[in-house]
């Protein structure tokens, strides 16, 4: 038994060396965009903006005019975007805008909405980001207030994991507040 000691306790001197280990610390995922570079869209649409040349300019799945679906395969993510003419609807139309980002309550750890105005385009809505676990990141909605309603969301063809797609998120909200502040009625 003696001896059994003695060979345990010289393996464990043996097996031990002089380094010293220490823990690792975290690592976080390193994902570089390119830097946004941005031109006006050709939309043969009521209203104009620009957009990232990143992005790919699709007609949208349902084939409604001017509903167009910006795609960002890179990021493997796509901004929806709907319009519609006002007809005596402009009520209906901001309640079901201001709908919309509520209905990520659910997985969403926090909804921020911000009022963007210019009056001298006319152009008037909100931006709203989700944080949290939420299907879409950032939505908006735009209008002129007598003719014209444009909404906007972004969502990515992933189960969503916030802590994974942050920084696709951030990209695609920068993206959307560019458009936003370039945004124009056409004539």
């Amino acid at each position: 038994m003696k001896s059994f000691l003695i060979i345990v306790l010289v393996l464990t001197f043996i097996s031990c060396g002089e380094e010293d280990t220490t823990p690792k610390p975290r690592a976080f995922l390193a994902l570089n965009y390119p830097e946004a570079k941005y031109e006006t869209a050709n939309l043969n649409c009521p209203y104009n903006f620009e957009i990232n040349t990143l992005a790919e300019i699709k007609a949208s799945r349902n084939n409604i005019p001017c509903w167009i679906d910006l795609e960002y395969k890179d990021l493997n993510g796509t901004i929806f975007i709907t319009y519609q003419q006002i007809n005596n609807n402009l009520d209906s139309l901001l309640a079901d805008a201001q709908k919309l980002p509520l209905q990520h309550t659910i997985k969403a750890d926090a909804i921020e909405g911000d009022v963007y105005t210019n009056e001298i385009q006319e152009v008037y809505g909100m931006f709203y980001e989700v944080s949290g676990d939420a299907a879409s990141q950032a939505q908006f909605y735009l209008t002129d207030s007598v003719d014209h309603f444009v909404t906007a969301s972004a969502y990515f063809r992933t189960r969503p994991n916030y802590d994974s797609i942050i920084p696709a998120a951030d990209y695609l909200k920068k993206d959307m507040k560019h458009m936003i502040e370039t945004f124009r009625w056409e004539e």
